[in-house]
């Protein structure tokens, strides 16, 4: 993996001349038929996350996964069956169409476990495993071979206890997929933090525009002073915010920058509530005492900087991974549903706490970023309605901004493959047609 220092203004998206230092055009944040396109070229494509394996504990545990990113309607059964693998259906019965596994309401998610699914319409029953085991009436139906009318599977594969699915038969296996940047972490303590806190809200923005807001610090001092106390917002709004490394690999990145220390160097910026509770944005400041903190692995704080406190790792298209110094992480997600709207979800991922203070810290945690959270989305609201007059649409970008650059370039090369694929399917067709005639 290589890495780039910072020698001069500039030099980060430098390195990485293909990305070009010009305003970027933010069209496809806007035109409805580009955001098509990005469901057939990109979620239709990729691998992505819809879960943790502490969801499925034991076998026939499961749960479903809405997903119109990828088409209007998509949901998958995931579930562990008897052999322990974790597998990824269609939630649609192969009788008529019925959505297989709801509770009250067709279109909310649920969990839960079983030995078999059963349809509630007519009553047509499914193994964990996917196979067509009963139909109601089996006689009346003709010829019916139940072997050929299982539910239809979606690919489905697990990495450090993340589940990811992906409908192209096609595509590379995970771990490839993720490349250097996934491997880089492995081993990370991901399974000792099990108790999580998580957010979901629609938001009227773009996809990318959330993820935008989120791989850059150059916002911080401005947009979040109200979360310093006076003297230390000011401070920091006069010398502004540098990260420690960006990092481009694939359609992937990560940026790692400073922060989180537990305690902070400095006790007079945070407020009265986060000393008392040894806790804040950063999380609970006492480290825990488990495996695999004090042992990083080495993808972690690719600096090496003493002062090292949140690395970001952004995994095309919608995943992002939080790791922060004292000793917790973070996940958000991303799932278009129109070109100006998306489903923005965040967990919060902590050791179970051993007190109540322990719990109390982690509590207000989650409080303290749920309050950043509503002010970069309502700030990518306001966005969202300016772009979409057409006004202006292409914007400059600062060195700080090299992962937004890479994001908007990566979403549009996805769709410029996608275009040439089918273009070149096209004309092989009518070259065939041609040699038949």
């Amino acid at each position: 993996m290589a890495h780039f220092p910072k020698p001069a203004a500039g030099s980060w998206t430098q390195a990485y001349p293909d990305l070009g230092t010009d305003p970027v055009d933010y069209k496809s944040s806007t035109d409805p038929e580009h955001y098509a396109l990005e469901q057939k070229a990109i979620f239709k494509r990729t691998w992505l996350n819809v879960g943790r394996i502490e969801r499925l504990p034991k076998t026939g545990s499961y749960f479903t996964r809405e997903l119109p990113s990828v088409c209007q309607g998509t949901s998958l059964i995931i579930v562990k069956g008897k052999d322990g693998v974790v597998r990824a259906f269609h939630n649609i019965c192969r009788h008529r169409g019925n959505k297989l596994v709801w509770n009250d309401f067709p279109n909310e998610e649920t969990e839960g476990t079983c030995r078999q699914f059963t349809c509630k319409y007519h009553a047509w029953r499914y193994s964990l495993d996917g196979d067509l085991t009963f139909i109601q009436q089996e006689g009346e139906f003709f010829d019916v071979d139940k072997s050929q009318y299982g539910l239809v599977s979606v690919r489905c594969e697990v990495w450090e206890g993340f589940i990811f699915v992906n409908f192209d038969d096609n595509a590379e296996p995970l771990n490839e997929y993720l490349g250097p940047l996934g491997k880089g972490i492995e081993g990370y303590p991901f399974h000792e933090m099990t108790e999580v806190y998580s957010y979901k809200a629609e938001i009227g923005s773009n996809w990318k525009l959330f993820m935008d807001a989120f791989t850059e610090f150059y916002h911080a001092p401005i947009l979040h002073q109200g979360q310093y106390t006076k003297e230390e917002a000011a401070k920091i709004q006069q010398h502004g915010f540098e990260a420690l490394h960006y990092e481009l690999s694939g359609p992937h990145s990560v940026i790692s920058t400073w922060g989180g220390q537990s305690p902070p160097a400095d006790l007079n910026m945070v407020k009265p509530m986060d000393r008392t509770l040894r806790s804040g944005l950063f999380g609970p400041w006492d480290k825990p005492d488990i495996e695999g903190l004090d042992s990083l692995p080495p993808g972690v704080n690719p600096a090496r900087a003493p002062k090292w406190g949140i690395d970001s790792f952004v995994f095309f298209p919608n995943f992002m991974v939080l790791l922060w110094e004292p000793g917790w992480y973070l996940t958000y997600q991303y799932w278009p549903t129109a070109v100006d709207k998306h489903i923005f979800e965040a967990s919060l991922y902590f050791v179970p706490p051993r007190n109540a203070r322990e719990r109390l810290a982690q509590e207000l945690a989650a409080v303290t970023f749920k309050e950043y959270a509503l002010q970069d989305a309502n700030t990518l609201e306001a966005t969202q309605t300016m772009i979409g007059t057409g006004v202006v649409d292409k914007f400059l970008l600062c060195d700080q901004e090299i992962l937004l650059r890479h994001l908007h370039k990566t979403a549009s090369d996805y769709v410029a493959e996608y275009l040439k694929t089918e273009s070149d399917k096209m004309t092989n067709k009518e070259h065939a047609n041609g040699a038949t005639c």
